[in-house]
């Protein structure tokens, strides 16, 4: 009996020893099946709400936010770039395409609503689209478009590839002085699922960013902060410089987008009426936290401005070296910016050489993302323009839209549709844009309907889509 008792106790201690020892404790255990899930198959048959592609470096940084989204309801699934490549080995022409296919697979397979794709544009293919504008003696030929990867199903339920005359240059739309239509006709446009991208260059961004969005949808919920909409604005078009730009343009969207935020707090922040007189007013305001920040103005990828009523001065506004004075700390808003390349997240130094330098092409990081990244403070997700942005001034005969119209449309989505979910306010706005105004493919590139093609291809989203905007109960 004697041995026995020993035995039993010696067994006893042991396991106690292994399991303390062991590699997989619940926690560790929990996470390695995220990691499992990066190899997961297409033709494996699940429902998932979100798709995260990562590339393979990002993947372990990711696992806390898995783990987070699906114990919040949002079903996840986290798939490494090396396995998207490998299980679209026989489809895509490169590496962009190979994404879009996969992800047209995970949603004929799993039913996903919502794509997360983490990476900068060197370590995340983009799609540049060559939708040809010239405006204002800028000649802009080509643009990032991550519509492109939310369109994956055309009109007739085929993939919906961008390229409908097959050339491998997608959406091309050009200005050669002969054309009189698009060559890449009747690209459907319409999201039929909802990206978002974390353009991160390297792990402390991806940690910075799974922090920020579990820490926001965790205890954001019921915050005073959170009721709080800012808008900041003044003359974009002055009329001393055409006598049909009559007011102050940015103001006017900024009251658009305030009649739809009804049951908030609002703060204006205007150059008319002396609210808005530099950077300090916003520093001031956002510190204070909000739910939504709106800037209507110019921009380029460095700072964001505008002007006094028919004045050429500049009121300078946030620029990615003045963000280091917010501290806002979990207090984030979700930023909607009108202006210039924001969210051109394709900066960086050898740009030096090819763009002049007063586009700011050349700086490290872009505005958008800056401001999304950013320790301590700045935005939650931030939506706006990889490219020229543009406004129903910019467009012919009178017509109206663009910026005017897409941009008070996603706070319409929340505020007046009750859309919780960012990414569908997202999308949504997209598709109504598309709707008031609908694409002819037969008119000559840098006209009204190329312009209009243009205002939904370049909006993006650097953020969450997943996101439940305010938090979780």
């Amino acid at each position: 009996m004697a041995n026995t008792h020993f035995l039993l106790r010696s067994l006893l201690v042991f396991s106690v020893i292994a399991l303390l020892l062991s590699p997989l404790s619940i926690g560790q255990k929990r996470a390695e099946d995220v990691k499992e899930n990066t190899n997961i198959s297409i033709a494996q048959l699940e429902n998932y709400n979100l798709l995260i592609i990562a590339p393979d470096e990002f993947v372990d940084t990711l696992q806390p936010l898995v783990v987070h989204k699906n114990q919040m309801g949002m079903k996840t699934v986290l798939v490494s770039l090396t396995t998207v490549y490998d299980e679209m080995f026989w489809h895509g022409r490169d590496e962009p395409e190979k994404i879009k296919y996969f992800i047209k697979q995970a949603y004929d397979s799993w039913g996903i609503t919502y794509v997360m794709l983490v990476g900068d544009f060197r370590k995340m293919p983009v799609r540049y689209v060559h939708n040809q504008d010239v405006l204002q003696g800028f000649n802009e030929p080509v643009f990032i478009s991550e519509l492109y990867y939310a369109d994956i199903i055309d009109s007739s339920g085929s993939f919906s590839s961008w390229d409908t005359d097959n050339d491998g240059i997608f959406g091309e739309w050009i200005d050669d002085g002969v054309a009189t239509s698009a060559e890449d006709k009747n690209i459907d446009l319409y999201p039929d699922v909802y990206v978002g991208r974390l353009a991160c260059r390297n792990t402390i961004e991806v940690k910075t960013m799974v922090n920020k969005i579990i820490t926001y949808e965790t205890e954001s919920y019921g915050s005073d902060w959170f009721n709080r909409v800012i808008v900041c604005a003044g003359d974009t078009y002055l009329e001393s410089d055409n006598p049909e730009w009559v007011g102050s343009e940015g103001e006017r969207n900024t009251m658009r987008v305030l009649e739809n935020m009804s049951g908030f707090d609002h703060v204006k922040l205007w150059t008319s009426d002396g609210s808005f007189t530099g950077v300090k007013d916003i520093i001031r305001e956002m510190n204070e936290g909000a739910g939504f920040v709106y800037f209507d103005g110019h921009a380029n990828p460095y700072h964001w401005s505008t002007h006094p009523p028919n004045e050429h001065t500049w009121i300078n506004g946030l620029s990615i070296v003045t963000m280091s004075l917010l501290k806002n700390g979990g207090k984030l808003p979700v930023v909607v910016v009108g202006g210039c390349h924001n969210l051109q997240f394709d900066v960086h130094l050898g740009k030096l050489a090819e763009d002049p330098w007063y586009l700011y092409t050349w700086i490290p990081e872009c505005w958008g993302w800056k401001l999304t990244r950013t320790i301590g403070g700045g935005s939650i997700a931030t939506i706006g323009c990889t490219g020229l942005g543009m406004t129903s001034e910019d467009k012919f005969d009178g017509e109206k839209g663009a910026g005017d119209y897409l941009e008070p449309t996603f706070f319409y989505e929340y505020g007046v549709n009750n859309t919780r979910y960012l990414g569908e306010c997202w999308g949504n706005a997209i598709t109504d844009y598309l709707h008031a105004f609908p694409v002819n493919w037969n008119t000559p590139a840098a006209r009204n309907d190329a312009i209009d093609t243009k205002t939904v291809q370049q909006w993006t989203l650097l953020g969450d889509p997943s996101l439940l905007i305010g938090g979780y109960p």
